[in-house]
């Protein structure tokens, strides 16, 4: 009997426990995560308004509740876990989903001043993810600059603005939609190095700015003039055609009586963060310009723009996970189809998939192929995998090694924990945001699990 360890209980991970749960009648899968909650991005990266998306987490569940897979929360995978190479010891095989955990730097003087995060950081606050610091991202805000313009970039932005009514239906913890209800944010710069043909958002994100309330939202004319592709947007593939036709419709003077306003600004670059009061206070960006290769150049002429607020989002990149070879130029493991690889040679019995498999590239639903490809390498080693004898169930060993994980049932109580939160509050479901008030939750549940 096959027996897999699956580091990582987001989608990557749990497509990989359910491609190996419906191709091997026998296969026993535990799904590891670092966090009390499964879910990974779905439930901390996706907006809290974007409900249909957030609504993955229902096959998520499924997946996770399968007779043959079990949920190990709150089980660290490393140097302050458990290493790498005892899960090894106790496993057939082990996947890695661990993602890309780190965001790009801008590299620029007065990235480090306060008032200045990445977007991740801006998400995993108003998310509720228990690593998140509620660090007064709002506070004093009067104008903010989120330099990307791809579908984060969107996301806080939308945040940034989005009112208080249509928030309190989310389950958003409610530290941050008070502070989001008390903002005094009215300018809202969301600003690209290249032009609005090639920017990465998708139609249907963008287009949710224009429906926001009390918000103007304007494309910056001449910004769009520099772009050959804005007047003519024929040529354009369709996503990025589509993207052109609603930038053009906001390039007229917004209207006067909107009590926020987005601009949509393109061929800047952030060159440096100018402090004010020992803080940020504006960005100075350079001017670009076409190449005429597809990138940009620089023009030296130069623009500052008003922000106490800096939300840079301009992409992810892998982080080493713990025991594994690392390609630092990629920011991800070295593999041949879902098969670790060291010194150019195959790991047996060690395997990736999702990001830290082939980078921060594709939507969730890349990563259905992705793990299958990888769970189809898995099950052709799997005669040479089973050969070794294992202990009759991880659990057991893993406890006595001080491993306390959360299980199913852990997880049911800290969702019936944010719905009492929630009740009082006239919200159905309020996030915890802390690591004692989850772990706490998810100990009021019977504690005792078998192997399937």
């Amino acid at each position: 009997m096959l027996r897999v360890a699956v580091v990582g209980s987001g989608p990557s991970g749990c497509y990989t426990a359910q491609h190996l749960v419906q191709l091997d009648p026998a296969v026993r899968v535990d799904v590891l995560d670092r966090l009390p909650c499964p879910y990974g991005l779905v439930r901390y990266g996706v907006a809290p308004d974007h409900e249909k998306i957030k609504s993955l987490q229902n096959g998520l569940r499924t997946v996770l509740e399968h007779e043959r897979v079990r949920f190990l929360g709150a089980v660290p995978v490393g140097p302050d876990g458990v290493p790498t190479a005892r899960l090894r010891e106790l496993y057939h095989a082990v996947v890695f989903c661990v993602g890309a955990a780190a965001d790009r730097r801008l590299g620029v003087p007065g990235e480090d001043l306060p008032g200045s995060w990445s977007a991740t950081e801006f998400v995993s606050w108003y998310s509720a993810h228990p690593d998140a610091a509620d660090a007064g991202f709002l506070r004093g805000v009067r104008s903010a600059v989120v330099v990307g313009v791809g579908n984060v970039a969107v996301d806080v932005t939308r945040m940034l603005a989005r009112g208080t009514r249509e928030l309190r239906p989310t389950d958003m913890p409610h530290a941050a939609l008070t502070a989001l209800a008390a903002s005094g944010v009215t300018r809202i710069h969301m600003v690209g190095r290249r032009g609005p043909s090639q920017a990465r958002f998708t139609t249907k994100e963008l287009r949710e700015l224009g429906t926001l309330p009390d918000t103007a939202v304007q494309a910056d004319a001449d910004d769009a003039a520099l772009d050959p592709a804005f007047d003519d947007p024929s040529g354009l593939p369709p996503p990025r055609r589509r993207n052109v036709e609603v930038l053009r419709g906001w390039t007229a003077p917004p209207r006067p009586d909107a009590r926020r306003l987005i601009r949509l600004r393109f061929f800047l670059r952030p060159v440096e963060l100018l402090a004010r009061d020992g803080r940020v206070g504006a960005v100075r960006f350079e001017r670009t310009a076409p190449d005429g290769l597809g990138g940009v150049t620089g023009t030296g002429r130069f623009e500052d723009i008003e922000a106490q607020l800096v939300l840079r989002s301009v992409g992810y990149r892998g982080v080493p996970p713990a025991g594994l070879p690392f390609d630092a130029a990629t920011g991800t493991v070295p593999h041949l189809a879902g098969r670790v690889l060291r010194g150019g040679a195959v790991a047996p019995g060690e395997y990736v998939a999702g990001w830290i498999k082939r980078g921060p590239t594709g939507v969730i639903g890349t990563n259905r192929s992705c793990a299958r490809e990888t769970v189809t390498s898995l099950l052709e080693d799997a005669p040479s995998l089973t050969a070794r004898p294992l202990p009759a169930d991880p659990l057991p060993a893993l406890r006595a090694e001080g491993v306390d994980p959360v299980l199913w049932q852990g997880w049911q109580s800290i969702e019936r924990a944010e719905s009492r939160l929630g009740a009082p509050l006239g919200r159905g479901v309020v996030k915890l945001a802390d690591w004692p008030s989850l772990l706490a939750a998810a100990r009021e549940a019977d504690d005792a699990a078998t192997w399937p």
